[in-house]
């Protein structure tokens, strides 16, 4: 019989900290050339459509897929994420619902800021407060010895709720703002994790020295102000291969020649930054696979 676990299970047997260790090395492996990674596909049908994720490392690890329906109607429990033996094809299990996904989004952005933030970076203005906002803060507090961190969105009761809730749960100094301008003032990590369709901050906000993630890059109306890469000093992604195949097109394709791939610097182990005052953009399109690498902790924890 398959094993199938849910979002209770992997919130019981995974730490963000072992998501990020699982992504760290799938991007390892990718720049090695031996995690397969191809962008995601969609089959749409009348009323919605069925997207799929496919990937892993073929040659020593596990492989898989996750598949989900682009529906309003369908429910985050009915995503799956199926896990086989790379080795001798055998299904190894199935993991139902959003936080596998959630997870390795998060984790590929703290993988981004390891590799990108100033190691001294300790301040973070979070841009958004929504379920992304929890996981990206989730993760960058494992690279990086945060102090204090500055929360803004559009509705007060929302950032305040995410200030009291990451503030316990990662027993981190978490407040909650008024604006995006006073969240920015003076930070060393920006992260934009929000569903706006236009810029939630003028891009003279960043100043030499931070770090920026934007999460949303598949629409030409972007959260991001496109002048914070006219100032960064370098500007990468998780997923080329996804990045230049977004239905729709990238928000930024003029950028498209200019950037690198995360996995590059990973597999190196080098930092994407060469100077303490480069302001690095991370553009995050969800490296497929990687979410099949964080089921597989989940299911190795339960003894599969």
């Amino acid at each position: 019989m398959v094993t199938v676990l849910n979002d209770d299970d992997v919130n019981a047997l995974v730490s963000m900290r072992e998501a990020v260790d699982a992504v760290e090395g799938a991007l390892a492996r990718k720049g090695e050339g031996a995690f397969v990674t191809p962008p995601r596909h969609i089959v749409p049908n009348r009323r919605s459509a069925l997207v799929f994720t496919i990937g892993g490392d073929a040659e020593e690890g596990v492989v898989g897929f996750r598949a989900y329906a682009a529906s309003r109607a369908a429910s985050e429990k009915d995503q799956i994420v199926a896990v086989y033996n790379a080795a001798d094809g055998k299904l190894r299990g199935i993991v139902m619902g959003s936080r596998v996904g959630e997870m390795r989004t998060g984790a590929l952005g703290g993988v981004a800021i390891k590799y990108a933030a100033r190691e001294d970076a300790k301040v973070l203005a979070m841009i958004g407060s929504g379920i992304q906002a929890r996981t990206q803060l989730e993760a960058a507090a494992v690279v990086r010895d945060l102090s204090d961190v500055r929360v803004f969105s559009r509705a007060p009761e929302n950032r305040e709720a995410f200030a009291t809730e990451m503030s316990a749960r990662l027993d981190l100094k978490v407040t909650p703002v008024a604006s995006a301008d006073e969240a920015i003032a003076g930070a060393d990590i920006v992260v934009v994790a929000t569903n706006s369709a236009e810029p939630t901050f003028d891009g003279a906000l960043i100043q030499p020295g931070m770090h920026v993630t934007t999460i949303h890059m598949g629409a030409k109306s972007h959260e991001l102000d496109p002048s914070v890469a006219d100032r960064a000093s370098a500007i990468f992604s998780d997923s080329m291969e996804q990045t230049r195949n977004y239905q729709g097109g990238f928000f930024m394709p003029e950028r498209l020649d200019e950037m690198t791939d995360l996995s590059e610097h990973v597999a190196r182990e080098e930092s994407v930054r060469t100077s303490p005052d480069d302001i690095t953009l991370y553009c995050s399109a969800g490296l497929a696979g990687t979410e099949v690498v964080v089921a597989d902790v989940a299911l190795r924890k339960r003894g599969i």
